[in-house]
């Protein structure tokens, strides 16, 4: 059974704030570049592959990045261009991100991504315009809908789906969750993933693959970057953005080590276990 490993391709700074893009601090500031290569000797060291959602910003401040993510023979995807919450851009705004970030990783890999993944899980199946522009540009599946509250819908499938509506013809891949008497819990990545207990993990892991499903975690660079800098944010706003300062290379380490993980493309193209699903 594999499981899927992603990651949010983006640096320190990048937090959402309503209406704003991410500040840019100081080029020297940057560690992108540095973490990220942690990450990809993390995974080739256990031999394993991942989906890559990738800023175009940074792709293109950075034009080595995503070359180096596809030659490990990883996958790339978009995560938009400016790191602006969906909620605050227009159709016409969202598009244009869509397709100035593909534009960038396409002449960057050649490849053009199929995935997307919203910043801070800023899509929302009440709304179906981003689905449908989603579509229209070629993707074949999203990874925004989050099954919490607050970031998402705390009553939405917690596995792989495909959408209705305007998202016919799109594939659902949410993150995944621990469900407890409070509710979901954000053990699928984050400062959840940092926070609740290894075992509870695994314990969530292998209930989705007896039932023949992935467990689809996330990842961000600065979270293998426990001495990096933060933004000076309201206490509640920096937990949720960076949470506790534990390297999170570790306990993926234990996960790379005990379970089997690829990218999302590889997941859907499999047909054995999503027949209809293909692309």
């Amino acid at each position: 059974m594999h499981n899927v490993l992603t990651v949010d391709v983006e640096d320190w700074y990048h937090v959402c704030e309503p209406g704003k893009a991410a500040p840019v601090p100081p080029r020297e500031s940057w560690r992108i570049r540095r973490n990220l290569e942690r990450i990809l000797a993390l995974l080739s060291g256990h031999g394993q592959k991942g989906t890559f959602f990738m800023l175009g910003s940074v792709a293109e401040n950075d034009p080595d990045l995503a070359p180096m993510i596809c030659s490990a023979g990883h996958e790339i995807a978009s995560h938009g261009y400016s790191h602006r919450l969906v909620s605050d851009l227009t159709p016409e705004q969202f598009r244009h991100e869509l397709q100035l970030t593909a534009r960038i990783l396409v002449e960057q890999t050649g490849q053009q991504p199929i995935g997307y993944r919203a910043p801070q899980w800023s899509l929302s199946e009440q709304v179906g315009w981003p689905f449908a522009i989603l579509r229209e540009e070629g993707y074949r599946y999203d990874s925004s809908l989050n099954p919490l509250p607050f970031v998402g819908n705390s009553r939405g499938s917690r596995t792989p789906y495909p959408l209705e509506g305007e998202g016919a013809g799109l594939w659902e891949i949410p993150p995944m969750v621990t469900r407890s008497w409070i509710g979901n819990l954000p053990t699928g990545g984050g400062w959840g993933f940092r926070l609740f207990p290894f075992r509870a993990i695994c314990s969530t892991i292998d209930g989705l693959n007896r039932s023949r499903q992935p467990a689809v975690l996330y990842l961000h660079p600065r979270e293998v970057d426990p001495a990096g800098p933060r933004l000076d944010l309201h206490v509640l706003k920096r937990f949720v953005s960076y949470g506790t300062r534990t390297d999170a290379s570790i306990r993926l380490g234990g996960l790379l080590q005990r379970y089997q993980f690829t990218t999302i493309k590889e997941l859907l193209t499999r047909g054995s276990m999503y027949p209809d699903s293909c692309i």
